[in-house]
């Protein structure tokens, strides 16, 4: 069976249509939402924790978290720190698998390790939230926020290590302020959000011209990206099995021989 690759017009009218169906709640377009969006991040941080005077001083997308040299990378949907050194992990995650304990603990783990410097005391280490907005009601307790926290359980007080996770049910519904965000988050209409601030991007994405132009060209990068990904793992398993020459597993997997002589290198440094 022969794939018929889409023509760029083709292309371009998927995106349009993917772009249509974006809502807060996909990852892809969340980023972008709250890129350089400092005010936004700051009002929905609000919400979550219930912290009202919260001041935000820092926001970044996609911000790697650099010291976990060795251990599994970590980037970050979005990271905030705010006037009193608190620092705020936001992740949006669709996929109920995406959102086990032992991941949120792991995220949590990465800020501890980022955030504590040669030197320091470990009492010099921040207060954390790691927050994770899902999709569906992982919890199936119909509430709207979960917070996590460590109790001392032979005194039942809290352990007090700062350290709080939060879980946000996106499919959560109610008249408050948390119940209109998760409406928001579940838009892909600007005129049906209530959240000024979340409705202005979202229409700068979807209707400006320049913000179209720029989601679909993230698409587009992300499909290419996607397609690599695809090409090297391909070559990977034909290195691993054996018995294929470099030119036929470029051939294959449409890489290089550069590219697969690279991969192949890797691959022996891995097995030493």
């Amino acid at each position: 069976m022969v794939i018929r690759r889409l023509s760029k017009e083709e292309e371009h009218k998927r995106n349009l249509e993917q772009l249509a169906a974006y809502r807060p709640l996909d990852d892809d377009f969340m980023r972008e939402l709250f890129r350089d969006n400092l005010p936004l991040a700051q009002y929905v941080l609000r919400v979550i924790t219930g912290i009202d005077d919260l001041v935000l001083t820092r926001e970044e997308t996609q911000t790697d978290m650099k010291r976990l040299v060795g251990g599994r990378s970590i980037c970050l949907d979005v990271f905030g720190e705010d006037s009193k050194g608190r620092k705020f992990d936001l992740e949006v995650q669709r996929a109920d698998n995406g959102a086990r304990p032992k991941r949120a603990r792991y995220h949590s783990s990465a800020m501890d390790v980022e955030f504590l410097q040669k030197n320091q005391e470990f009492e010099e280490l921040p207060i954390t939230y790691t927050i994770f907005i899902t999709e569906n009601d992982v919890f199936n307790a119909g509430e709207a926020l979960y917070p996590i926290e460590r109790i001392n359980t032979a005194l039942g007080k809290p352990f007090g290590d700062d350290e709080h996770i939060i879980y946000v049910n996106g499919a959560y519904v109610g008249d408050s302020e948390i119940g209109r965000l998760m409406h928001d988050f579940r838009c892909n209409n600007a005129d049906d959000m209530f959240c000024d601030l979340l409705a202005e991007k979202t229409r700068y994405y979807k209707e400006n011209p320049k913000g179209v132009s720029g989601m679909c060209k993230l698409m587009e990068d992300r499909l290419i990206d996607n397609e690599n990904q695809v090409r090297i793992q391909v070559a990977v398993d034909m290195l691993t099995d054996g018995g294929y020459s470099n030119e036929q597993v470029a051939k294959i997997s449409k890489l290089t021989l550069s590219e697969i002589k690279e991969i192949e290198k890797q691959l022996e440094t891995k097995a030493q």
